[in-house]
């Protein structure tokens, strides 16, 4: 443990030992490292655990914040004050910050990672998962990004979480598409028919049925529907994969749904809710019960025709997962299937696996602006923008931090004059620009044998002006733990700029190298050196460029 855990453990045991209660301190909000500038006056650590133990004591917390005052010490806490109803800010003594950075210092990586003692979890982590029917749109890099961040976090750290994506290459929409491409084919070959209104319009079609032409000449209006319905859907699936491979995003796992139709998963799947007693037949089709469970209507899972809904699948696709060994199901779905939880949380209750983990991260729209007016779009029309286009007009870099620079439930709106800017305003081009600053600075002292050599025992000659910094990178800690526990990937944005915002402001009001003090050069030169660790770290995890000029 680092110095600051140390203190943190001391803690949790005195209020265990002192009150008899378990505080629950760790990853609560009740005992947090201090980073703000603005709030230095309040100490290095604060707490608010006796406001918590209030309510739990049936005591007025400032009673409760004077006796923690009064009876816990630790040799690197100073000093505790009382603020307001009840906060307690710890004020540490200098060596506490020069013991914690020299564990960051000599930790590198490890330092961020979970404690060996601490459970490691098994995550199915299912997002994007858009079907096999055209290009990936605007929306789906918003969904790419959350998921993927998150999948690089929990692997980071010590858990094991595998990134799959959901073909959905079974029923009606497959059958539409490969209508949509037959008849794009008799129009090429100039045949006078006409595209339903409920097909698939885009361009991309269009597109599509000319290299179908190429490939099998005239003759491919003789193949069977079934030809147009797998030759569209692979070739389109092909796309996806490139798309997402130019996004910076890699899946595990793709997992077809056809193949729980083949193997007859899906059936088995009905025939146990069957037994179980949560499926009815009406009108000629089976549904389930899904009202029991707290949805607003029942759900079918066969038609009168015999076809499976995609809720059929979703048993099989669940027991699956689960019968993989998965602890905890994520799935990253669009604001528009917010009734898709309670449907799916019935269907682990009804096949009595409701103890089964199962999150889901819903996030909203996103809008596109550019030159000041928003970019208007029409699925119906074929108009849409695709995760291709803003890449190639943005690049990767700035397209994963555009889109996962908000928080999800929040409407996001691209700026794309703003993407555009190789400026400060720009925050990618900040962030790169403070970790280009910072090897800038390094690269400098090649020639000072004096500073040479850079290692975690400078960490001796960092002074009060270096408390800030180090008390902002020993915060992503339990910053990437939180996203473990709370999913929300925008906050290692947000602490990425303010990690650069400090530095810019660190090196702004003090001179980093000066040959007339080697000591404090080589504690300041220590410091940019644990900033640039920490840069390239984030940055790896948010999957951007780290540029060594710009």
């Amino acid at each position: 443990m680092n110095i600051i855990e140390q203190i943190q453990h001391a803690f949790t045991n005195f209020i265990a030992t002192t009150y008899g209660v378990d505080a629950h301190i760790e990853n609560q909000g009740l005992f947090t490292l201090n980073a703000d500038e603005q709030k230095q006056q309040f100490g290095h650590i604060n707490s608010n655990i006796a406001m918590i133990l209030a309510k739990q004591l049936s005591k007025p917390p400032r009673e409760i914040a004077q006796q923690i005052i009064s009876g816990f010490s630790h040799d690197m806490v100073q000093k505790i004050e009382m603020a307001g109803p009840g906060f307690l800010n710890f004020f540490l003594v200098e060596q506490a910050f020069k013991d914690l950075a020299h564990d960051m210092f000599s930790g590198q990586e490890s330092f961020f990672k979970l404690h060996t003692d601490k459970p490691r979890k098994k995550f199915n982590l299912e997002f994007v998962s858009a079907n096999p029917t055209g290009p990936l749109h605007l929306g789906h890099g918003r969904g790419g990004i959350i998921g993927d961040v998150l999948g690089n976090v929990l692997n980071f750290i010590g858990h094991n979480a595998t990134r799959e994506f959901y073909i959905n290459d079974a029923g009606a929409q497959i059958e539409k598409l490969g209508t949509s491409l037959k008849i794009r084919c008799e129009q090429q070959l100039g045949m006078d028919v006409q595209m339903p209104e409920e097909a698939y319009h885009g361009e991309y079609m269009i597109d599509l049925a000319k290299q179908c032409i190429a490939e099998h000449g005239k003759q491919v209006l003789e193949k069977p529907d079934s030809f147009f319905q797998d030759y569209g859907k692979a070739h389109l699936l092909e796309r996806i994969k490139n798309t997402l491979k130019n996004y910076g995003i890699t899946f595990d796992v793709w997992f077809s749904e056809k193949t729980m139709h083949v193997d007859g998963s899906i059936e088995n799947s009905i025939e146990h809710l069957n037994k179980r007693g949560f499926l009815y037949e009406a009108d000629g089709a089976l549904w389930f019960k899904s009202t029991e469970f707290g949805d607003d209507k029942d759900r079918v899972l066969k038609k009168s025709d015999g076809l499976k809904t995609y809720v059929a699948a979703d048993i099989a696709y669940m027991k699956n997962k689960i019968e993989r060994g998965a602890d905890t199901l994520i799935i990253v779905l669009g604001h528009d299937h917010h009734s898709y939880e309670t449907r799916l949380q019935g269907l682990l209750k009804a096949l009595n696996l409701g103890q089964q983990k199962l999150d889901i991260i819903f996030y909203q729209l996103v809008k596109m602006r550019a030159s000041g007016e928003l970019v208007k779009m029409s699925k119906r029309a074929g108009n849409v923008v695709t995760l291709d286009d803003v890449i190639e007009v943005v690049g990767t870099d700035v397209a994963r931090f555009f889109y996962l620079n908000r928080k999800a439930d929040a409407q996001l709106e691209f700026d794309l004059d703003l993407a555009l800017k190789k400026t400060d305003e720009n925050p990618v081009f900040y962030v790169q620009y403070a970790y280009v600053r910072t090897g800038s600075i390094l690269n400098k002292t090649a020639e000072v044998d004096e500073l040479a050599n850079i290692n975690a025992d400078d960490a001796q000659y960092l002074g009060i002006n270096e408390q800030l910094l180090l008390a902002k990178i020993a915060s992503l800690k339990s910053l990437l733990e939180s996203i473990s526990t709370n999913y929300q990937t925008h906050v290692l944005t947000y602490y990425v700029l303010e990690l650069a915002q400090m530095f810019h402001a660190y090196y702004a009001k003090n001179r980093v190298i000066d040959v007339e003090n080697i000591n404090q050069s080589r504690g300041r030169l220590f410091l940019v050196k644990l900033v640039r660790n920490t840069m390239q770290t984030v940055l790896k995890l948010l999957e951007i460029s780290r540029p060594e000029k710009m």
